[in-house]
């Protein structure tokens, strides 16, 4: 039974004026880039997929930056090569905040806007920088990645959804100019489940669900991964967490019966808990999703 018949979200439509403005700059200033840079969650990389994005780049070069590499096992970025590699696409892994493959992705813009140069040399134009903009939904990492590019703090980044709100040009090099955008969802989250992933990961804003409903909905979510893709989640994390094991109750009973174990009571702090410690790794290095043929 999917997670979602058990957990209907009450969406807010979490769509305020900013970014429906910045949305509407982002497509006048795609004109004007040779490469896309779609930052994902490397805990969710499907579910932080804009649906959009193949609509609105055309036949630009796009790279994919599968960020927060800190957050999944070596075991889990494996099974996203394979299945990134199987559908033509080369994922780009980066740990943000630590640096850990950001040189990666600016020789990979570069290499994919060269071919732009290329055509201004044989128009007898001289060459300039390339152009490149980076997107993704909020609080995937996309500031802290320029800023490591950079090497220093040029653009405001904070473990919150919707710290960008305008678009800006920051010169990485010589040879490299990046478009920094505020986080975009779409104007509908249809798809309940990737709704829940991203509250979960806080990848959109706390106005738009219950604590409770989510951090419910998260523990059936770890079961379900344990009982599909073992190999990714060995080991029952709320168990070695809080020396409560799980697995006997649904996610909503967890709740309550971690709230009377620690909390005296507290189902609300309960909730925060347990979605808090997953955000900041407390809970161990596993994804949300895993691709279909793991889990099948």
């Amino acid at each position: 039974m999917p997670i979602t018949q058990n957990y209907k979200l009450n969406i807010i439509q979490w769509y305020p004026g900013h970014i429906a403005k910045a949305e509407r700059q982002l497509k006048k200033q795609l004109k004007l880039v040779d490469v896309v840079l779609e930052v994902r969650d490397a805990r969710i990389p499907l579910s932080t997929h804009h649906p959009q994005v193949s609509e609105w780049i055309g036949d630009k070069a796009r790279l994919l930056v599968i960020n927060r590499l800190d957050m999944i096992s070596s075991e889990t970025r494996e099974l996203w090569t394979d299945y990134f590699r199987a559908n033509n696409e080369v994922p780009i892994f980066t740990d943000a905040k630590q640096g850990k493959g950001v040189n990666g992705v600016a020789k990979a813009a570069q290499s994919a806007g060269s071919a732009v140069n290329q055509r201004r040399k044989e128009r007898g134009m001289l060459p300039r920088p390339i152009r490149a903009v980076v997107i993704g939904f909020p609080n995937v990492g996309k500031s802290a990645l320029i800023n490591r590019l950079l090497g220093k703090r040029v653009v405001q980044s904070a473990a919150r959804p919707g710290v960008t709100r305008a678009l800006r040009w920051v010169r990485i090099s010589k040879e490299l100019e990046l478009l920094d955008a505020p986080g975009i969802i779409p104007l509908r989250l249809d798809n309940q489940e990737a709704a829940l992933k991203l509250a979960i990961c806080d990848d959109i804003g706390e106005a738009s669900y219950d604590n409770q409903k989510v951090a419910a909905a998260f523990v059936d979510i770890v079961g379900e991964i344990q009982e599909t893709a073992p190999k990714v989640l060995p080991e029952n994390p709320f168990l070695s967490r809080y020396k409560l094991e799980s697995t006997p109750y649904t996610g909503e009973e967890y709740l309550y019966a971690l709230a009377e174990h620690k909390y005296q009571g507290d189902v609300e702090r309960s909730a925060r808990t347990i979605v808090t410690d997953y955000r900041k790794g407390l809970l161990g290095q596993f994804p949300l999703e895993v691709p279909e043929s793991v889990s099948s």
